[in-house]
C-alpha cells in the first residue's frame, strides 16, 4: 500500500515535465525562426543598397551570360551587300574595211589595206590590254553603231585606215569629225595620236592630203557625240610599204601611246 503511494507523485508530474519541454522548444523555434527571418532581411538590404558587391560574388554566371547573348545576336546577322564597281567604257579601235567586201587600197603585190588595219588594230589591242585597259576592235560598219540612238559611248574612238599604194607621197595624218561637238577633246586626242605615232614611226605628217572622207567619215555619226574620236591614216601602201607590211610593232606602239597620253589627261603639245 505504501508502495503505490510513492510512486503516484512521479506519474502525476510526468505530462508537466513533457509540456514544460515542449514549450522550450517551441521558444526556441521561435527564436531560430527570428533569427532566419532577421539574416533574410538583412541580406535583401545588402543587396539593395550593394548591388555591384553582389554581382562580383557571382562572376561565372555574369561573365559567362554576355558572350552567349552575343553569339545569338550575331548569328542572323546577313552578310553586307558589296556593289562591285562598274568597269569603264571600252577603247574602240575600228579596222579599216574590215567585216566587209572591200579590202580598200590594194598593191600590185597584193598587200591590202584591210590586211595592215586589222593585224595592227589587234596588236594595238593587245598592248592595251596588258596594261589594263578594255578594248574593242569594230568592223567599218559594225553592229554595235547605231545612227538613230547612237548609244555606244567609248572613252576614246580611233579608226584606223591606210592611204593608196602610190610611190610619190609617204606620211600619215590624223583628222576628227569636222563637226565636233567636242572640238578640243577631239583635238587633243588628235594631238596625242600625232605625237605618239610620229615618234614611234619617224614617218612625216602628211597633212596635205586630209580629205573630206576623213573629216566627214561615216562612222563619226553612228556613236555617241560626247566619245572623243579621230581617225588615222597610218602611212602610204605605197611609199611606207616596209614600214607598213614588217613594222606593224611600231605602228600599234605608237597608237597605244597616244591613246594612253590623251587618257591621261595630257594636252599633247
Amino acid at each position: 500500500m505504501c508502495n503505490v503511494m510513492r510512486e503516484k507523485p512521479n506519474e502525476m508530474n510526468s505530462p508537466l515535465i513533457r509540456r514544460w519541454a515542449l514549450e522550450r522548444l517551441s521558444r526556441l523555434f521561435l527564436i531560430a525562426a527570428g533569427v532566419a527571418m532577421f539574416g533574410l532581411l538583412a541580406t535583401m538590404v545588402v543587396i539593395a543598397r550593394r548591388p555591384r558587391e553582389v554581382i562580383a560574388m557571382a562572376p561565372q554566371v555574369v561573365t559567362m551570360a554576355p558572350p552567349i547573348i552575343q553569339t545569338l545576336i550575331l548569328l542572323p546577322t546577313p552578310t553586307p551587300t558589296i556593289t562591285p564597281t562598274p568597269e569603264p567604257p571600252p577603247i574602240a579601235l575600228l579596222a579599216g574595211h574590215s567585216g566587209g567586201s572591200d579590202p580598200g587600197a590594194m598593191c600590185p603585190d597584193g598587200l591590202r589595206e584591210v590586211d595592215v588595219t586589222t593585224d595592227v588594230a589587234q596588236r594595238a589591242k593587245t598592248i592595251l590590254q596588258s596594261r589594263g585597259y578594255r578594248v574593242d576592235i569594230l568592223a567599218e560598219y559594225d553592229t554595235r553603231f547605231n545612227g538613230v540612238d547612237r548609244a555606244y559611248s567609248p572613252r576614246a574612238f580611233l579608226a584606223i585606215h591606210a592611204d593608196s599604194c602610190v610611190a610619190y607621197a609617204s606620211g600619215f595624218k590624223v583628222a576628227r569629225a569636222e563637226n565636233s561637238v567636242i572640238a578640243h577633246e577631239d583635238d587633243r586626242l588628235v594631238r596625242c595620236v600625232t605625237v605618239a605615232y610620229k615618234a614611234a614611226t619617224q614617218l612625216p605628217f602628211h597633212e596635205g592630203s586630209i580629205t573630206g572622207n576623213m573629216t566627214r567619215y561615216h562612222a563619226f555619226y553612228k556613236f555617241n557625240p560626247q566619245s572623243p574620236a579621230a581617225i588615222l591614216e597610218l602611212g602610204f601602201l605605197g611609199a611606207d610599204k616596209e614600214m607598213l607590211r614588217n613594222r606593224r610593232d611600231v605602228l600599234s606602239l605608237g597608237i597605244v601611246e597616244g591613246i594612253e597620253r590623251f587618257l591621261r589627261g595630257e594636252a599633247c603639245q
